[in-house]
């Protein structure tokens, strides 16, 4: 029971801390300065989750051609920016991951 009440107490203070922000931002105006640059935060963020994925390999940095998550980042990178297609992205990064992990494993 402590496990469920646990769990339950931690979902709500997460639903009321994103709820208060949707609450302060409907009555206040935000300067046009602060919402550009609001507008990077989801990049930043997903940037800073992924690439130490991309860049170490068994707790060190490996920013060589033998690291197959790296190379596999930079295609998937380059599919994105061609393309601009999300889709298209995840499976091209995917499918090169696979293969690189056969092929430099």
């Amino acid at each position: 029971m402590t496990l469920w009440l646990t769990i339950l107490a931690a979902g709500l203070i997460t639903y009321a801390t994103r709820l208060s922000f949707v609450l302060l931002f409907e009555r206040i105006e935000i300067p046009f300065w602060l919402r550009r640059l609001l507008r990077f935060v989801p990049a930043a963020v997903l940037s800073a989750i992924i690439l130490p994925e991309l860049v170490f390999q068994d707790g060190t940095l490996a920013v060589t051609p033998t690291n197959p998550r790296l190379l596999a980042g930079i295609i998937a990178i380059l599919v994105a920016w061609r393309t601009k297609n999300i889709l298209l992205t995840l499976i091209s990064g995917m499918v090169t991951l696979w293969i690189l992990q056969v092929i430099l494993h």
